[in-house]
């Protein structure tokens, strides 16, 4: 059980009593590890308070939804908690993680690793991948996956997923569109956003889509290791032969050459500051 009012106290404090920042570059907030204390072994992710309350409401019982979803598709985890954290009179949404040894996340690991290494950590991503979507693919509800390079962790050769915002459950593509840009952590982004809304909506689109979801785990790869693009290709291509039939073909249309990041996106990115770093 979450301790909220010591949570609260913690996000009270300065930079260097709250212990070390993980990541600055994150879309949604700065993730940072306590050095001590209660929470020192968790990673807390601190966002955007709203004015609306049923607004966050929802969000805490869409989070609930999708840690139990991802958990019921077989999606390996941290231990994940969402809180609502009373706070100088707002409640701020605020996400409590079991903390992963930063040695196992995959984004470095794919950068330094042997080209034979790199290419189990894609089987492991892959297979969650593929879990994720045969398990979901009869449900009604909307429900995406996010499973980027970035997203995941390799630990005892497992792959193990800890990206649970925004919610990929029961928001539409327009909601999850505002949402966006409702809970960036970057003020030039909400400045700028509205004026690019069908953009900016257009980001969660793969997301919702078993195919793309591959191919974009293939793509980050590709731009991570250019050397071993063909590699990567070849092993796309078969795995979605192999584990991802019922999409098969569309993958495989995507993987006829390293993909590429959408424009809008990557000017997004250089607008923000955002290099691509861990989202832990």
């Amino acid at each position: 059980m979450t301790d909220v009012a010591a949570l609260a106290e913690l996000i009270r404090a300065d930079d260097a009593a709250r212990g070390r920042t993980i990541s600055r570059l994150g879309y949604f907030c700065a993730p940072f590890r306590p050095a001590s204390g209660p929470f020192s072994d968790r990673v807390i992710k601190i966002y955007r308070a709203l004015p609306d309350a049923d607004a966050l409401d929802r969000l805490a019982s869409a989070h609930d939804d999708y840690v139990a979803a991802l958990l019921g598709a077989g999606v390996p985890m941290p231990e994940t908690s969402f809180h609502l954290v009373p706070l100088d009179g707002a409640r701020v949404p605020v996400i409590v993680q079991q903390a992963l040894p930063e040695t196992a996340l995959m984004r470095p690991l794919m950068q330094s690793a042997p080209r034979d290494e790199t290419l189990a950590m894609l089987q492991a991503a892959g297979e969650v991948i593929a879990r994720f979507w045969h398990a979901v693919q009869d449900e009604e509800m909307r429900i995406g996956f996010h499973p980027s390079i970035r997203n995941f962790a390799i630990v005892d050769g497992r792959a193990v997923f800890f990206d649970t915002f925004p919610p990929l459950i029961h928001y539409s593509r327009a909601e999850m569109g505002r949402l966006l840009l409702q809970f960036s952590d970057k003020r030039l982004m909400r400045i700028v956003g509205p004026l690019l809304q069908r953009r900016v909506t257009a980001i969660q689109d793969e997301w919702y889509s078993p195919p793309e979801t591959l191919v974009g785990l293939v793509g980050s790869a590709c731009r991570l290791r250019p050397e071993h693009a063909d590699a990567y290709l070849d092993w796309g291509r078969e795995f979605a032969r192999a584990e991802m039939r019922p999409w098969a073909d569309a993958a495989q249309a995507g993987l006829d050459a390293p993909p590429r990041l959408p424009g809008y996106w990557t000017g997004f990115r250089r607008l923000l500051g955002l290099q691509g770093e861990p989202n832990v």
